[in-house]
């Protein structure tokens, strides 16, 4: 379960978000959208512990994310599977090394990293294109890279900033639907997005951000 209590983030004259009270509950899927400045991606920050509130406290399954110092957060950061916009990939290894870096900065055997490197592209369609450069690969192809990468350490959550953003109508259906696939199987997954006409489809909780308070969490 992740719990923000009364969470305000003030950047300067700034508030980025204001008094947010917002719970996810453990195995759900959830969208979090609003216009641009809207405090979603700050919201993604504080949760990841990229940045810290103002005020206010934020839980994640019971712990106390104020109280995690600095020296515990790769470990605490390792709950968390991230999707990116831009992908992120390093052009100058293959779709594997791209999608094992997680499991080397965390120390698995390389036995067991190939194993779950192979595991996670046969999840997201791209196990026959394991030892291609990226570069090679269409942007749905490397949208996808990009969610086997953030899964491949089995994560619990699954947090996603504009996973669609730079995709055709088509291909972002089939990312959220991969999306579906793993919340399906037990992992918490986090969307911020502003695709209403994808999202408001799909039957999960939307949670509207408005100038950083909560202005709406329904399901459509």
């Amino acid at each position: 379960m992740i719990e923000f209590e009364r969470v305000s983030r003030r950047f300067g004259d700034l508030d980025a978000l204001r008094h947010l009270n917002l719970t996810i509950d453990q195995g759900e899927m959830a969208f979090i959208t609003g216009h641009s400045g809207a405090g979603k991606s700050t919201l993604l920050r504080l949760l990841l512990l990229l940045d810290r509130p103002s005020s206010g406290e934020n839980r994640v399954k019971g712990e106390l994310t104020r109280a995690i110092r600095s020296h515990r957060v790769p470990r605490y950061r390792r709950r968390f599977g991230v999707v990116f916009q831009d992908h992120r990939l390093l052009f100058d290894r293959s779709v594997h090394d791209n999608v094992a870096l997680p499991l080397v900065i965390a120390g698995f055997s390389p036995r067991d990293s190939a194993r779950r490197v192979r595991a996670a592209l046969d999840k997201v369609g791209l196990l026959a294109q394991e030892y291609a450069n990226p570069a090679t690969l269409s942007g749905g192809e490397q949208q996808r890279v990009g969610i086997a990468r953030a899964v491949v350490a089995r994560p619990e959550f699954l947090i996603a900033d504009e996973p669609t953003g730079n995709l055709d109508p088509q291909l972002s259906s089939e990312i959220m639907a991969l999306f579906e696939a793993f919340n399906q199987v037990g992992v918490t997954v986090l969307v911020a997005t502003h695709d209403l006409s994808l999202i408001s489809q799909l039957r999960h909780r939307i949670i509207t951000l408005s100038s950083g308070r909560l202005a709406g969490a329904e399901t459509p």
